[in-house]
């Protein structure tokens, strides 16, 4: 499978299904299935049974994870597909570290150092 170019704590907007528009902060990231969880988007209702650390039990509402290839990356305020760059870093003993970097598309701006 391809890399996944979205990352926890990304900030990304939905761009298909019933949450079309919304943006939220990438909570947690399943890069077997390809899928992300959004905060606040895709809320589904959970029904628990009470237990130890839940005593009460009763309705929860929580988020569901939705397909990484329906949400975008946003990058200072505007949303962009993502590239990567390569580089290559020489160490002190001669040999060279390879750098890979995520690039916006829309900007060329370098997301992550």
């Amino acid at each position: 499978m391809a890399t996944m170019k979205i990352k926890k704590g990304d900030t990304v907007r939905v761009i298909a299904g019933a949450d079309k528009g919304a943006e939220g902060k990438v909570v947690m990231v399943d890069h077997k299935k390809g899928r992300v969880v959004v905060e606040g988007v895709n809320m589904v209702t959970k029904h628990t049974k009470p237990s130890m650390s839940n005593q009460q039990g009763g309705i929860v509402h929580q988020e569901a994870p939705i397909d990484a290839s329906n949400v975008m990356l946003v990058v200072d305020g505007q949303t962009t597909r993502v590239g990567f760059q390569v580089e290559y870093k020489e160490r002190e003993n001669g040999s060279k570290k390879r750098v890979v970097k995520r690039v916006a598309k829309a900007t060329g701006k370098v997301i992550d150092d």
